[in-house]
């Protein structure tokens, strides 16, 4: 069987080392369930410094898709949807986990992943000029990606501008923080887990692409979402009964900014893979600054690297080539990006 060096996600490994030392260090201790025990108060604690929000709840939950729809829900009323681009993981990757819970999702059109303001403005004013609007969905809040799903960033007045305009109508604002770290820590971004808390009504702060086993950290600093968010919590099966494993891998992770530095080593090495992917004169079908590259490459070329590696297909771009995905992540070593690098020079 060929060893495959493996770039086509960011969820591969297990969890960081000092994650299992935390857990395996704390595992025959008894603490209170259901995320109640100092160690989650000490995550939680260390989470809002990070963002620089006292008032802020802090909740652990497990995946991205739990969080998600989890969040969502408690923001809407039942008529209500969830303004979104059109290639946003709930809308596109998430099996209908929002809509199962009796909430629309309600596309824009995105550019390189992203939507703005004015989209917002105008899908709501459409939404109200219709005269029969009280029989369709009406747009209750607004969903984002940071990083998107193509690995681009909101700018910081880009986030300022949306979040104006959502409290200007009335709208949640929620950034689904996945791969938070890797956008953080991105040279071309310019917002901090500050900013994300001031101007959102909540967001998350991705764990498991980012060295935990499991869990994301939602972090809602708006009080109408902050009500009885536990209670939905539990009714949706997202309430561990051994909370404790969720908080001490993020104790683990914030930390001495063990989150950050290994966040920043990923984008490090994936802005060595965007170089040498330019320098053989590959376009890039978005303009990634994060963990995430997408090259568009010869499909002869493609064969032979995939004998000795494994990345994400994207799409046929023409008859001779097509758009792929490599991700770096917070494990990927640099012997393993050395020895994908030589091969993409002799390609």
């Amino acid at each position: 069987m060929t060893f495959m060096l493996r770039f086509e996600s960011d969820y591969e490994e297990g969890a960081h080392p000092r994650v299992l030392e935390l857990l395996n260090a704390t595992n025959l201790e008894q603490t209170p369930g259901y995320g109640e025990d100092t160690y989650c108060d000490e995550a939680r604690a260390l989470i809002r410094r990070a963002c620089a929000a006292p008032g802020a709840d802090v909740h652990f939950l497990v995946g991205g898709t739990q969080t998600n729809f989890i969040v969502i829900e408690s923001a809407l009323r039942p008529w209500q949807g969830v303004l979104c681009a059109d290639n946003g993981h709930i809308n596109v990757h998430e099996t209908g986990a929002v809509e199962a819970t009796g909430h629309k999702v309600l596309p824009l059109p995105a550019r390189e992943g992203k939507i703005d303001a004015l989209q917002i403005r105008e899908a709501c004013a459409a939404h109200y000029a219709d005269d029969s609007h009280e029989h369709m969905v009406q747009p209750g809040m607004v969903y984002l990606s940071s990083p998107t799903e193509f690995g681009t960033l909101y700018s910081k007045a880009e986030l300022e501008d949306i979040s104006r305009t959502c409290r200007e109508l009335g709208l949640p604002l929620f950034a689904d923080g996945a791969r938070m770290g890797y956008g953080l820590m991105s040279e071309a971004n310019d917002l901090t887990l500050a900013d994300y808390a001031s101007l959102c009504d909540a967001f998350s702060i991705g764990g498991t692409k980012v060295g935990a086993l499991f869990g994301e950290a939602v972090v809602i600093s708006s009080p109408l979402l902050k009500k009885d968010f536990r209670y939905l919590m539990k009714q949706r099966g997202a309430m561990l009964a051994k909370g404790r494993l969720l908080g001490i891998q993020f104790l683990a992770l914030f930390r001495d900014d063990l989150y950050f530095r290994i966040s920043e080593k990923a984008d490090r090495l994936a802005m060595r893979l965007r170089r040498a992917f330019t320098e053989q004169g590959w376009p890039l079908l978005y303009d990634s600054f994060t963990n995430q590259q997408f090259p568009v490459v010869p499909d002869d070329v493609l064969e032979r690297l995939g004998k000795n590696y494994t990345f994400s297909f994207w799409k046929k771009t023409d008859e001779t080539h097509s758009a792929v995905r490599f991700c770096t992540s917070w494990a990927t070593t640099e012997e393993a990006l050395t020895s994908l690098l030589e091969d993409i020079k002799k390609a």
